[in-house]
């Protein structure tokens, strides 16, 4: 994919609201014929559980088929954020299928959160937190940000272009995700609840979420207010609702294509994230194509489009 720099970044971010005036839709489906390779760390995780990949997706239909209180959720939810309630219930299905099992009902989800209410933690790296390290000169292209989803995609390109596996002021940082190494303070690779939504995807989506389900902004320096956002299933809900909204409005306005009617490229959106950065990088190679280059989906999102029928018959 071709990084989107800093400066050009900035420049994009002044023009959030354009919209391409002719758009496309993508065509229903998947492009690719045979599901794309998995990764090992998802199977390596399912084998580890003692469990295979069909095991998992049967249990998560399961799950919506019978539990009509998290139907209903998802129904509301979606209609908030003016999408088809097929989305997430991709997301849902992808994120519990390849990364974890689903809990046999709703309520367990709940207790899985309440498990973490009071717990004392914070999102840092070594002895320097989050708050000191944004403070830092390198971020301050950021600054005139205010928008959380363009602020925190603004600080996730600096940590890619200014620390990520590199030394500074004499600290060396790890060469890894800016999620990995800051907002995971229990274990590596973590994500938690319903959605499978990480800390730093839930602070992108803070301002929609306040603005359209009416729960409190995040604040980075409250960890734990983080995780019950991640954590309590309502919550979560409307952040998964928010980065799949966030990923059609990115495809439309930077490049010019209609996804909203392809669950399977939202699953994947979902899944690997930079919908902003992914947009305008399909966008550039549309602009040298006389024909159209469509946006393909990978393993988990293929799932969703070949299962689409029954995924449709749980709504």
């Amino acid at each position: 994919m071709r990084r989107l720099t800093l400066a050009l970044f900035v420049s994009l971010a002044c023009m959030v609201t354009s919209t391409v005036a002719a758009q496309m839709q993508v065509p229903a489906g998947n492009r690719h014929v045979e599901q794309p390779a998995i990764p090992g760390a998802s199977a390596k995780r399912t084998k580890a559980g003692k469990t295979t990949f069909d095991v998992k997706y049967e249990k998560v239909i399961e799950l919506l088929a019978t539990d009509r209180q998290l139907m209903s959720k998802i129904k509301k939810t979606a209609a908030d954020y003016g999408i088809d309630p097929i989305h997430i219930v991709g997301a849902i299905v992808g994120e519990h299928t390849y990364n974890v099992d689903a809990y046999d009902r709703l309520q367990s989800y709940y207790v899985k959160a309440a498990s973490y209410a009071g717990s004392s933690f914070s999102f840092s790296y070594k002895d320097e937190s989050i708050k000191q390290f944004v403070a830092r000169p390198e971020f301050s292209e950021c600054g005139n940000l205010s928008d959380s989803y363009l602020l925190w995609t603004c600080r996730e390109m600096v940590w890619e272009k200014s620390f990520r596996g590199k030394s500074v002021a004499g600290k060396s940082y790890p060469n890894n995700r800016f999620s990995a190494v800051f907002f995971q303070p229990f274990y590596a690779g973590q994500t938690f609840g319903l959605g499978q939504i990480n800390p730093l995807t839930a602070l992108m989506m803070s301002d929609m979420v306040a603005a359209k389900s009416r729960y409190p902004r995040l604040d980075e320096n409250d960890a734990a207010g983080v995780y019950k956002a991640i954590m309590e299933p309502d919550i979560s809900l409307a952040y998964m609702a928010a980065v799949l909204r966030k990923s059609i409005d990115d495809y439309r306005s930077i490049a010019g294509m209609d996804i909203s009617h392809n669950p399977g490229l939202t699953a994947t959106l979902f899944n690997v994230g930079s919908s902003l950065q992914r947009a305008r990088a399909l966008a550039h190679k549309n602009a040298g194509s006389a024909e159209p280059v469509w946006p393909e989906e990978n393993y988990y999102g293929w799932l969703v489009n070949d299962r689409l029928d029954e995924l449709k018959a749980l709504l």
